[in-house]
């Protein structure tokens, strides 16, 4: 999967892509990571790439030209790729764009900074534009490096471990269940006995039952989508946790 970044700050984004998961991920194929400074787009030989807002008003906006000459470079390059704008008017992003994404050949994510893009930018180059949550950071940089590897680890063979991408916290509607690793006890704190016995089937009951109550406390709202087997409600059922797991759907819906 290609990734092509186009920013003003590329040193921002250096250190994260050659580190864990995302340096392995580069050295082994699976993703090409391209980053374009958008000032060597620039028409002026100050290399301006924001100006002060027609109208008036705070702030300075991000020249048109400079960015349509970056995309038609990767587009010449390699054309097809899917522009997103990272932007607090886009949709928040959550794992299904997550896994819709990674479904893509090629993302080219625009990093805005300032009050934002030319409109003209927005409306004829843009395909979608995507917000990581109601706050505002100081530019785009940090929101693409949250695409970057949040689609990363989902493309096949980059996680050591398959079965993580599924049952991750957001895969199915559900919080993940606790966990435990050594020492067996710490501080005078136990590991529950169920999860040294050796019993998978227990296990798993645990699991799924700790799993449904971290999300009744915590992040109820996600048991709207969430989809249990006829063997996962019964076990819902034997813990008293059936009623409220449908009620909760309800309210949902």
């Amino acid at each position: 999967m290609r990734f092509d970044i186009l920013t003003i700050f590329p040193q921002l984004l250096d250190s994260p892509l050659h580190e864990g998961i995302i340096r392995r991920a580069a050295a082994a194929g699976k993703i090409d990571v391209n980053i374009h400074d958008i000032r060597n787009f620039a028409l002026d030989r100050h290399a301006m790439t924001d100006d002060r807002p027609f109208g008036g008003g705070e702030g300075m906006v991000m020249k048109p030209e400079p960015i349509a000459g970056a995309l038609h470079a990767i587009a010449k390059e390699n054309p097809g790729g899917r522009v997103i704008f990272l932007s607090p008017q886009g949709r928040t992003y959550t794992q299904e764009t997550a896994e819709r994404l990674a479904a893509y050949d090629h993302l080219i994510l625009l990093c805005g900074r300032y009050e934002g893009v030319d409109e003209r930018i927005r409306e004829n180059y843009v395909d979608e534009e995507i917000s990581i949550g109601d706050y505002i950071l100081t530019g785009g940089e940090l929101a693409a490096m949250v695409l970057i590897d949040s689609i990363t680890r989902l493309l096949p063979g980059v996680l050591g471990c398959e079965g993580s991408v599924e049952n991750d916290t957001f895969s199915r509607g559900l919080l993940k269940n606790p966990q435990y690793t050594r020492p067996r006890e710490f501080e005078g704190y136990t590991v529950p006995e169920v999860l040294l016995s050796g019993d998978h089937a227990a296990i798993a009951e645990w699991r799924l039952v700790a799993s449904v109550r971290q999300t009744l406390e915590k992040r109820p709202q996600l048991l709207s989508r969430a989809v249990f087997s006829k063997e996962e409600l019964q076990i819902l059922k034997k813990y008293r946790l059936l009623e409220s797991v449908q009620e909760y759907k309800r309210i949902q819906q």
